[in-house]
């Protein structure tokens, strides 16, 4: 597969990198960002999965990870939200939370939608094989973590394949998008009105089947204005407990839903992954 490096900075001794591709998934031109630490490796990786409205760039540019990202010798790998281009539909009424830069990390089943907005089969399969052959990036030791619309996409990837991502966390996920308007806007375009078809892409209904991941560890502050209505940890806290499946859920005072918060602790994620992916 063809690779087209697009941009090259040199931070913390590595080499933050964004780089575009053919992709066959989502038939369209997809771009990455990926973090190369210093040295030769092989180096474990993270998948960062970005949320409503981003690109490749935002993560790289705002959450501050790359000091860490070096000293830990981790590689990161931040993917577009959605397939882009002028053949790519996006919602007829512009809408911010559906189409373009709303991809929701599912394979759509749903016309027009289908044809290129598939998402979770683009990182899950396409880019994961991709990364592991084309870096130094040392195989089975992947984890993944998200924001918001991604925190939901991270822990449905961890959920369905805990063997292929090793280790998940979040910021702000969408804690189960089939009780929230986000959510049910968004299953209900790209996969049609058959709610059970939704199942697997909702944390806690993956949980309530009885998938399981060792552990995860999820952020959310509480002065987050999508808390409630979007949101909804107390889903994800009742899911786990019910379930057995080990949950840190830290409730941090005051902060809200911005890359503010997550520059604040992305160093506990990094250092958390770290050591699962290292142990």
């Amino acid at each position: 597969m063809s690779l087209e490096l697009k941009s090259s900075s040199k931070s913390f001794g590595g080499e933050q990198r964004i780089y575009a591709h053919a992709s066959a998934e989502t038939k369209t031109a997809m771009r990455f960002g990926l973090y190369l630490p210093p040295g030769e490796g092989p180096f474990p990786a993270l998948f960062w999965l970005s949320g409503l409205t981003c690109t490749e760039e935002n993560f790289i540019a705002k959450a501050g990870a790359q000091r860490l990202a070096a000293a830990l010798g981790l590689v990161i790998v931040a993917p577009d939200t959605s397939p882009r281009g002028p053949d790519v539909p996006d919602d007829p009424d512009g809408a911010y939370d559906f189409g373009l830069g709303a991809g929701f990390y599912v394979d759509a089943a749903e016309a027009p939608w289908s044809a290129h907005y598939r998402m979770r089969s683009y990182v899950e399969k396409e880019l994961y094989a991709l990364v592991l052959s084309e870096f130094p990036v040392a195989e089975g030791r992947v984890g993944i973590f998200g924001h918001s619309m991604g925190g939901h996409g991270a822990l449905t990837m961890a959920l369905r394949d805990p063997a292929r991502f090793r280790s998940v966390s979040a910021f702000a996920p969408i804690a189960s998008p089939m009780n929230c308007p986000w959510g049910r806007k968004a299953l209900a375009g790209y996969l049609g009105a058959d709610e059970s078809r939704w199942r697997e892409y909702d944390a806690c209904a993956l949980i309530e089947d009885g998938a399981r991941v060792a552990d995860m560890l999820v952020d959310q502050g509480t002065a987050d204005p999508f808390l409630e209505e979007q949101l909804k940890p107390a889903l994800l806290v009742k899911a786990c407990a019910a379930a057995g499946q080990p949950l840190a859920l830290r409730r941090q005072e005051g902060y809200d839903h911005s890359y503010y918060f997550i520059a604040s602790f992305v160093d506990d994620h990094l250092r958390w992954h770290h050591e699962r992916l290292t142990a």
